[in-house]
Formats: C-alpha cells, sequence, structure tokens
C-alpha cells in the first residue's frame, strides 16, 4: 500500500468516476484502475461496488476511505512542517467559508492574500456550517470562517470581527425613511423573509426578532431561499422584510432597498475554526492578520 494509491483511492471516492478521477490525479485511467484493483487486491476487500454505469463505495471501503483521508492529511503534514521553515502560508490550503460570508468577504480578502503570498495554494470551499464541521472533523479542509460561537472541544476558534444586522425593508414600506431604529416588537409584527433551515443566519434572525421557530404568517409562502440574495430580491419586490449582515448591504441601492439600524446591538462574530491537531496553526495566524488588515469598513474588528 503506497501513498500514491491512497490518493487515487480518495480521489475516486470523492467524484465516483474513473475517467474524471484519472484526470484529477494526472494519469490515465487504465493506470488508476489498475492501481485500484491492486489495492483491493492487497487488502482482500471490494473498495468499490461497479455496474456498467454506477460506482459505489463499498461500506467497508467508506471506513477505509475515512482512514486514509487521515493517513495523507498527517503525510501532508509532514511536508508542511519542512515548507514553514522557508515561509508562512505556502503550499495548499483548503478553507471553507459559509455562504452568507464568501460573496462579501472574499473580494475583500483574496487580492491582497494572493499578493502577500503567493505560493499559497488556497482553495475555498463554500457550504453550510454542519456541512463544514464534517469537512474539517475528516481533514477534507484546512480551516473554516465561520459564525461563533463554537462548542466543540476538537476545535480552535480566534475571533476575527463583529460584523452588525440591518432591517431591509422595500421601498415605500411605514418604516422606511423615519430615520428612526428598529424595535424587536416592530420586527416581530413583519413579515419576515427567512433563509432556508441550515443556514445558521436563519437561526441568527430568528433569535434577533425574539423567535425560537418562524410565526405563522411567516410560513404561508414556503420560499426555503438558499442565497440572501434571493431573499434581496424578494424583499425588493415586496415580499416582505430580512435582516442583512452589514457586508451585505453593499449595492443595497441597486435592489431598490431601504435599510433601518436596530435599535439592539445585533451583530455575528465571524472567526477561524481549525482543528487543535492542525500542524499549521501559525499559517492560521498569518491568515487571520491578513484578514483583520483588509476587512471593510462595515465590520468591527475584534
Amino acid at each position: 500500500m503506497t501513498l500514491r494509491e491512497l490518493r487515487y483511492l480518495v480521489t475516486l471516492a470523492d467524484v465516483g468516476h474513473f475517467g474524471r478521477a484519472a484526470e484529477a490525479c494526472h494519469v490515465s485511467q487504465p493506470t488508476l484502475s489498475m492501481q485500484i484493483r491492486k489495492l483491493e487486491e492487497s487488502l482482500g476487500v471490494a473498495l468499490f461496488e461497479r455496474t456498467n454505469r454506477t460506482l459505489h463505495v463499498t461500506p467497508v471501503g467508506e471506513q477505509i476511505v475515512a482512514k486514509a483521508r487521515w493517513v495523507l492529511s498527517e503525510a501532508d503534514s509532514i511536508v508542511t512542517l519542512a515548507r514553514r521553515r522557508t515561509a508562512p502560508l505556502t503550499g495548499p490550503l483548503d478553507l471553507g467559508v459559509i455562504p452568507t460570508l464568501g460573496p462579501y468577504l472574499l473580494p475583500w480578502l483574496l487580492p491582497p492574500l494572493e499578493r502577500a503570498f503567493p505560493d499559497l495554494g488556497l482553495v475555498v470551499h463554500e457550504d453550510l456550517t454542519d456541512r463544514l464541521f464534517e469537512r474539517l472533523r475528516t481533514h477534507r479542509i484546512d480551516a473554516a470562517l465561520l459564525a461563533l460561537p463554537i462548542d466543540d472541544g476538537e476545535l480552535n476558534t480566534l475571533p476575527l470581527f463583529d460584523e452588525p444586522f440591518f432591517l431591509a425593508l422595500p421601498p415605500g414600506h411605514r418604516l422606511a425613511g423615519t430615520g428612526a431604529t428598529v424595535s424587536q416588537s416592530d420586527l416581530r409584527r413583519e413579515h419576515l423573509l427567512l433563509l432556508s433551515e441550515g443556514h445558521c443566519f436563519r437561526d441568527q434572525a430568528l433569535a434577533v426578532c425574539g423567535f425560537e421557530t418562524p410565526p405563522e404568517r411567516n410560513r404561508g409562502t414556503d420560499v426555503r431561499a438558499a442565497s440572501l440574495e434571493t431573499i434581496r430580491r424578494m424583499v425588493a419586490a415586496g415580499m416582505g422584510c430580512t435582516l442583512l449582515p452589514a457586508m451585505a448591504l453593499a449595492g443595497a441601492g441597486e435592489h431598490a432597498l431601504e435599510v433601518c439600524p436596530l435599535d439592539v446591538e445585533a451583530c455575528r462574530r465571524i472567526g477561524l475554526v481549525w482543528r487543535q491537531s492542525y500542524p499549521r496553526a501559525i499559517d492560521v495566524e498569518y491568515l487571520a492578520g491578513t484578514i483583520r488588515d483588509n476587512l471593510p469598513p462595515s465590520v468591527r474588528t475584534v
């Protein structure tokens, strides 16, 4: 068994197709197929269930793939330890980011990060919080930008900034243009548009309004929006109001939105999260410093 065979195994399990896996591994399909077959023979188990049209990982294959990910991560950490002697933030780095943050923070962050660390091989994975947790635990990403706090004894967290919330309204709304702040009682009388379940920002918005679950009047239109951009356009169309984080307000005028401040301190704290066993903690600190140095003025560094 070799590291190369384990990389072929993990790649094939991820993409589910011999041709695409071979392309990703920069080898021919016959070579990859032969190496997988060789690995199965050496282990004495079938790792994949093959048909003419489909390819599925077997139950024992799932367990072996999980172990292979860990082995490859540890092998990569050996290379990382050597690279750290030369320069920070060099080589591959897989970074997770939640969908309500990525479109607004990444344009501020990526250009200066590339200029400061040209040898960094950054790969950004945008996904929901629970799935990013799973990717962290299975060594599929190295760190993630998430809303804090995080209650997990195996993960480290580093707070970066606080992002205030604002109420977004359609033009002509009774609360728009008054110059007054919006209270929780005002919010509870409004038709609140929310992201679908699984988005941490949905739960934060409900908490700001004092709801544990959406009120009955919000359940009539079951939109289940997957992005803040969808919500913004629905508000502009007069279908309700919503809470938006400060960075998502850029270009609000282009979407014909009115924005009102809240009369309570409502915000989310964003931080970096990584495994305690991750060997490149110093790189996380360099990344955190670059983020703090390149934040938009609408958020507050912590």
